[in-house]
């Protein structure tokens, strides 16, 4: 397992910080791991399976 911060969310995703931290709220991205106070990063493999879920969907013709 392998904890990914910020920036290597974004370059994963394509995403910009705002459009992660709104999919965060809203409870359609994965939520990062507490290292600290202000120290957060993301399971990578979490990350991997919601890029696939988007791939999948879009093969299915649901988005």
């Amino acid at each position: 397992m392998r904890l990914i911060k910020l920036g290597e969310v974004l370059e994963s995703t394509g995403l910009g910080r705002s459009t992660v931290y709104k999919y965060i709220s809203e409870g359609t991205f994965p939520r990062p791991v507490s290292l600290g106070k202000r120290n957060r990063a993301c399971v990578e493999s979490e990350v991997q399976d919601w890029i696939l879920d988007k791939i999948t969907r879009r093969d299915e013709g649901d988005e």
